[in-house]
């Protein structure tokens, strides 16, 4: 709890503020509402509605008129946010290690592998499945929350005596400007493919974003660089601090020697520092391996030790990735949150080389996003599965046939392995009812999200517990 000229000195009024707000209906008594101008609405236009429910005082960048409340008046809320949150929490985010991560891929696994190397009861998380340490676990409304949440989070792991943050830093996320007051101790990125063209405009500003990453690092920090992306370079060149790479070149920091891929583990041969490492890893495929050294190096440039790290590894689990339902079926089902062209490959690929027959794939597309990834992402599912049925995955405000329309448009004439199911449970019953013995059943798209955002309204939707939930219809008929 602050009071409101101890956040704005200039301030003359002494009004205790209990939290930051920015959405109006989320105010409660003693909040401070922050009028910021977001993609669709113009919170100025909410703050008569802010104040009726509880705002003590209200921060604008135009002028409102006189309310019943103090209002200060700033140049560029959307700026200032994430600054007045700092000071709001104490500076968390300078009582932390703070460690970032970026890619289109990866992310939420390399920051979990982190976290479960590191310990969870010294270690946060914040990404795509949530937020979570040892002491406390909730969900997250955005894979990097907004700047409010964001601090309030890390104010949280400092509050449960954590001494290191593990976040997925999106795109999206410096685009808005939400990290914009962070430095952060250590960056990595997995890798980079086109994805979010809706919002950055350009393959080369979607780039441009990431690589804010790697220019807030602090100089005596260290940048961790996948040496085998395409863009390693750019990457470089963003720099601020120390640059340590990982890849399958002898001239890398942790060079992946080689490894060999099974239904339940990998085995890898690392090499750190002339030295080689024999790591057997509980996560499948090849992509995993990529994530596991960026996470490893991370680790390592804290300076904790390689057996200490590995002794930890058996103990990783990202929910909703690869992650295989225990059933006595005489076929597969695996949920997955596989969204882009490059995931959706990776993953086929890599289910393939297992011992299965047919590949049987359930996904959609989400509304109001990219929709130029829509029709490459029929391609390479239609190319790389057996048969596709594709549904609703977030529609929001679009009409999701005309989302599904986009998949399909580039296919009509020239496959034939594939239809389309709108709604999203009766697209997972219906790829489980067609399941053969030996079919591997693949859900991707949503991994183990607790929501659909449709037209009207978000409603509780989870991936893993539909297709537990189709199992079961299949057995009973």
């Amino acid at each position: 709890m602050k009071k409101l000229n101890e956040l704005f000195p200039e301030c003359s009024y002494d009004t205790e503020i209990k939290n930051i707000k920015i959405n109006s209906k989320e105010c409660e008594e003693g909040d401070l509402f922050v009028c910021t101008k977001g993609v669709t609405a113009d919170r100025h236009d909410f703050i008569d509605d802010a104040i009726a429910r509880g705002a003590v005082a209200c921060v604008v960048s135009k002028d409102v008129g006189e309310k019943s409340v103090p209002i200060i008046k700033i140049e560029d809320t959307n700026k200032e946010l994430p600054f007045l949150c700092q000071r709001f929490y104490d500076y968390p985010d300078r009582e932390l290690t703070m460690i970032g991560v970026t890619g289109t891929d990866g992310k939420t696994s390399t920051t979990t592998i982190i976290q479960t190397m590191l310990g969870s009861d010294i270690c946060g998380y914040i990404g795509t499945n949530g937020r979570s340490c040892l002491k406390f676990q909730g969900d997250n409304p955005n894979t990097t929350p907004d700047a409010h949440n964001l601090y309030r989070y890390l104010s949280e792991f400092v509050d449960y005596e954590c001494r290191y943050a593990a976040i997925e830093t999106s795109s999206e996320a410096f685009f808005r400007g939400r990290l914009t007051a962070m430095e952060f101790d250590v960056s990595a990125i997995t890798n980079i493919t086109s994805e979010h063209l809706n919002i950055h405009g350009s393959f080369e500003n979607y780039l441009d974003s990431k690589l804010n990453l790697f220019r807030q690092t602090k100089k005596e920090g260290t940048c961790v660089l996948n040496h085998d992306d395409p863009y390693f370079e750019q990457c470089k060149e963003a720099c601020n601090g120390k640059i340590v790479t990982y890849g399958v070149g002898e001239d890398n920091t942790l060079q992946i020697k080689s490894f060999k891929l099974y239904p339940d583990h990998t085995d890898i041969v690392f090499n750190y520092l002339g030295e080689e490492k024999h790591v057997t890893s509980p996560l499948m495929g090849d992509f995993n391996v990529y994530n596991l050294a960026c996470a490893l190096l991370c680790c390592l440039a804290l300076d904790f030790s390689w057996d200490d790290l590995i002794n930890r590894l058996p103990e990783v689990k990202v929910s909703g990735r690869l992650e295989l339902l225990k059933t006595n079926t005489p076929y597969y089902v695996m949920v997955d949150y596989a969204h882009t062209p490059n995931g959706i490959t990776k993953l086929l690929n890599f289910v393939h080389t297992l011992d299965i027959n047919r590949s049987i794939v359930v996904i959609g597309q989400a509304g109001e996003r990219d929709y130029l990834k829509r029709p490459k992402v029929g391609n390479v599912v239609v190319e790389n599965a057996s048969y596709a049925i594709f549904c609703y995955e977030d529609p929001r405000s679009e009409d999701p046939m005309k989302i599904c329309e986009d998949i399909i448009a580039e296919l009509k004439d020239t496959h034939d392995n594939y239809e389309i199911v709108i709604d999203r449970r009766e697209a997972i019953q219906k790829a489980i009812d067609m399941a053969n013995d030996g079919d591997m059943v693949l859900i991707l798209g949503k991994g183990n999200e607790t929501y659909e955002k449709l037209k009207t309204e978000t409603i509780y939707f989870n991936d893993i517990e539909e297709a537990y939930n189709a199992v079961k219809n299949r057995e009973e008929k």
